[in-house]
């Protein structure tokens, strides 16, 4: 049987239907997550990509430690708050921020980036508002999907938590 150019252009088109489909219905392996909080009745939103451990070692190891790491994956990990805050030691205005941590086995900081929108590999430290120290703690079961966090804390305080593999990095919240 002979095969126009017709017939191999719809068998090609479908093959390629087929293929996008079959992309768009696999999920991405580090999907989109937001945490969303209230502390002292004020919204605090952090929009990031979870990645998974899928087996791997994470902490010394795909997130090193003493070198900055953009805290999720993809585009960078984004804050939004629309009051002034004190995130730990710093002083945080209402806006728009991006968060970077470096980690290390037992003390993390948290860095409060003034640059937004780019992908999160893209860390420029001029653009730093400020850092603030982190309390690490080890979780009792591994956590298979990095997490964050906002919770609330008593007093009108809250905390923000990164969390992944067996380690817990929080720091305070308080609305300024």
């Amino acid at each position: 049987m002979k095969q126009t150019p017709r017939i191999l252009a719809v068998a090609a088109l479908a093959l390629a239907s087929t293929a996008l489909v079959a992309q768009q219905q696999t999920p991405p392996l580090s999907p989109p997550a937001k945490a969303e909080g209230s502390v002292a009745g004020k919204a605090i939103t952090v929009d990031y990509s979870s990645p998974r451990m899928r087996g791997r070692k994470i902490m010394g190891e795909l997130v090193p430690y003493g070198k900055v790491w953009r805290t999720g994956a993809n585009a960078a990990t984004t804050l939004t708050t629309p009051s002034d805050l004190m995130i730990g030691t710093l002083h945080v205005p209402a806006g728009k921020y991006t968060l970077f941590t470096l980690p290390g086995e037992t003390e993390w900081t948290l860095i409060v980036n003034k640059q937004t929108g780019q992908w999160g590999t893209r860390y420029d430290e001029a653009q730093d508002l400020g850092r603030t120290k982190m309390t690490v703690t080890k979780l009792e079961q591994p956590l298979e999907e990095m997490t964050i966090a906002i919770r609330p804390g008593s007093g009108g305080t809250g905390v923000l938590a990164v969390e992944w593999e067996s380690t817990s990095a929080t720091v305070p919240v308080v609305v300024h």
